[in-house]
């Protein structure tokens, strides 16, 4: 039995909660008079809170004083986990758990690797904590993507190399922090904008069990876009 990592994003791989991202980013812009659309919001994806509103404040051509800006980042954050404190396995995006259960039922090693300080809460709320041998996120990384530090902690908590680990992102950060990794970067999303990743997805119903089994077994390797053309067809 052939083993490796297979280690997920998780807001936009697993869950959708950058829609909650927005209507709290929205609400807060709107209260300090700046307009927020989601377009501004797809360039908030994967970044950090701080960089976060710095990039608000830039938009609206406001300044702020440090403790105001704590502040705001606090009111941001409860007002997003009013949001997901919501949240069930409803949520969990298509054939997800379809997915991991096909993995866990390989013996294959499993980990998230999320810049979300959320993410331990966000897996409880949809069940799924228990489907993961490691979590990486937030919390523990100094780093955020594009540098691969989550991946890399992710893989050395399941005992791998990276080459032996996959990796499962939505944005164009992460599927970078993969690469640099020297991991097999899979896109789920759009083709135009994860382009840079070894094989994309729109989401997990396109991913048929012999392309799983390829990344298992090691037939499928990274960018190897050829064979991925031939086992999606």
């Amino acid at each position: 039995m052939h083993k490796k990592g297979f280690i997920f994003d998780l807001d936009g791989v697993i869950v959708d909660t950058a829609k909650y991202h927005f209507l709290a980013w929205k609400k807060l812009a709107n209260s300090i008079g700046v307009d927020f659309s989601e377009v501004q919001n797809e360039q908030l994806k994967g970044v950090s809170r701080v960089r976060s509103l710095e990039k608000i404040l830039a938009w609206g051509n406001k300044t702020l004083s440090e403790d105001e800006f704590m502040k705001l980042m606090g009111l941001k954050n409860d007002d997003y986990l009013s949001y997901i404190n919501k949240m069930d396995a409803s949520e969990i995006l298509p054939d997800v758990s379809k997915t991991l259960d096909f993995l866990i039922e390989k013996k294959q090693a499993i980990a998230l690797g999320s810049a979300s300080k959320n993410a331990t809460p966000i897996l409880q709320k949809v069940n799924l904590f228990h489907k993961f041998q490691a979590i990486v996120d937030g919390n523990d990384v100094s780093k955020a993507k594009p540098d691969p530090e989550v991946f890399l902690i992710g893989a050395k908590l399941l005992d791998l190399k990276p080459e032996d680990c996959i990796v499962f992102e939505d944005s164009v950060a992460g599927v970078q922090a993969a690469n640099v990794a020297n991991m097999i970067s899979i896109g789920i999303g759009e083709k135009d904008v994860l382009r840079e990743a070894d094989y994309i997805f729109k989401d997990f119903t396109e991913m048929s069990p012999a392309f799983l089994e390829g990344l298992i077994s090691g037939t499928v390797k990274k960018n190897n876009k050829e064979n991925n053309l031939s086992i999606n067809n």
